[in-house]
């Protein structure tokens, strides 16, 4: 069956690929000639995650799954949370991002976050939302080169390695995503495709 997975994110595509069941010819928004950014003016993760997958729905005719994900720090109030990939501006730019969040904790003793991803899926004109959450804390600097985004500031609870120095096998096993995507997977081997 042909899925599209609604992101313009090579990295993120590639690490979901590798997760989905033999079964599922995973398509990204460049092979169905989607090259627009997809509004997401949701105030949640969820309701960010629900407009995208619709879009690609509605205006292309494909079953879709899309999914958000924000990083929540405590002693910001849950910054830069739904706000996560643009948190330094409208650039987008993840070494910014991270740069931000570490200004803002420099002192701060309390460095706990998580992060939470929401995948929302629209297939045969039903609709299904599937949740992963890693706990972790923020490091007093980048640590690794590998993952994408927050990864090398984030250090997931109970390994000593940033998400940017686990192995993407590794990462992918424990990280917010792969649990949401997994419980997709799930969902899929379920209904025996």
């Amino acid at each position: 069956m042909k899925l599209v997975f609604a992101t313009h994110n090579a990295h993120k595509l590639k690490e979901v690929q590798q997760l989905l069941p033999s079964g599922i010819e995973l398509l990204s928004l460049e092979d169905i000639g989607c090259i627009e950014e997809i509004p997401e003016t949701g105030e949640t993760l969820e309701e960010n995650a629900k407009l995208k997958a619709d879009f690609v729905t509605k205006k292309y005719g494909f079953d879709c799954f899309s999914d958000d994900t924000g990083l929540l720090v405590n002693a910001l109030n849950g910054a830069p949370g739904v706000y996560s990939a643009r948190y330094a501006g409208a650039h987008k730019n993840a070494k910014d991002n991270m740069a931000k969040v570490l200004s803002q904790l420099a002192g701060v003793a309390e460095r706990e976050a998580h992060f939470k991803t929401v995948v929302h899926l629209n297939i045969n004109g039903e609709n299904h939302v599937f949740n992963g959450i890693v706990k972790g804390v923020i490091t007093e600097a980048e640590q690794g080169d590998g993952g994408f985004g927050y990864d090398p500031i984030f250090k997931p609870n109970g390994h000593d390695l940033t998400f940017g120095e686990l192995s993407a096998a590794r990462k992918n096993a424990i990280s917010h995503r792969g649990r949401a995507i997994q419980k997709l997977v799930s969902f899929f081997n379920n209904r025996q495709l």
